[in-house]
């Protein structure tokens, strides 16, 4: 029976790692088991016992799993970021976000705008709001997603844009676009680091999973599903 390391990932990271496994499979003969949650989830449910062998969420978040003894001091390292960008309908016509203003007027334009109101990047998008000074302007448009389904909620068109990691909108497709990505001077990029289980099943398949997913050989793809490097 093959060995099973059991990975548990941010819901945004999910589609770039998935694009990996099989490459990591064939070569060890190790089998991974991925599970997926937005990130405040991923903290929560292994501070309440889920267990696993490598995580791969918030630095901040991967820093409070180890002062609990959650995951295994000294085992964290970067994995990459992703950048904010505006997803809309497949076919439709979608609007210029190229500059600060244009991506304002788009979203004053817009008659719905599907956002997550859990997790990293709903956080950043309402800051943002608040910056531009339109908060209170399309607050009436925001549509407030959870489980992290923003992208998919544009393909069912129950908004018209949808802001999301760049990551969840190719994983959405063929029912969901990218417009682009938030201006250079709104960008936020969400960053995520990969922690080792204190208590893994077998600590050493782990590190051989987290030496994979931050090799140099796997960049290429990575950055193909919208993670940057840092």
């Amino acid at each position: 029976m093959k060995q099973e390391i059991r990975l548990f990932g941010a819901i945004a990271v999910r589609p770039a790692v998935l694009a990996l496994l099989s490459r990591f499979e064939t070569a060890t003969g190790f089998t991974v088991a991925v599970k997926r949650e937005l990130n405040p989830t991923v903290k929560k449910q292994i501070e309440a016992g889920e267990p696993f062998d490598v995580v791969i969420t918030n630095p901040n978040l991967v820093d409070d799993l180890t002062a609990s003894g959650k995951v295994e001091a000294g085992s964290q390292i970067a994995f990459g970021r992703i950048a904010m960008g505006v997803a809309a309908n497949a076919g439709s016509r979608p609007p210029g976000i190229e500059s600060v203003e244009a991506f304002k007027q788009a979203l004053k334009s817009a008659k719905s705008i599907a956002y997550a109101s859990e997790g990293t990047s709903g956080g950043y998008f309402s800051g943002l709001l608040e910056r531009l000074g339109i908060a209170e302007e399309v607050k009436s448009k925001l549509v407030a997603v959870t489980g992290g389904q923003t992208a998919p909620a544009v393909g069912r068109r129950e908004a018209e844009l949808g802001v999301v990691p760049v990551t969840s909108i190719p994983a959405a497709s063929p029912k969901v676009m990218l417009v682009g990505k938030f201006p250079p001077e709104l960008q936020s990029y969400v960053d995520f680091a990969i922690g080792i289980s204190a208590n893994s099943t077998d600590a050493g398949a782990a590190k051989q999973l987290s030496e994979f997913l931050v090799s140099a050989a796997v960049d290429d793809i990575l950055a193909a599903k919208g993670i940057d490097r840092v």
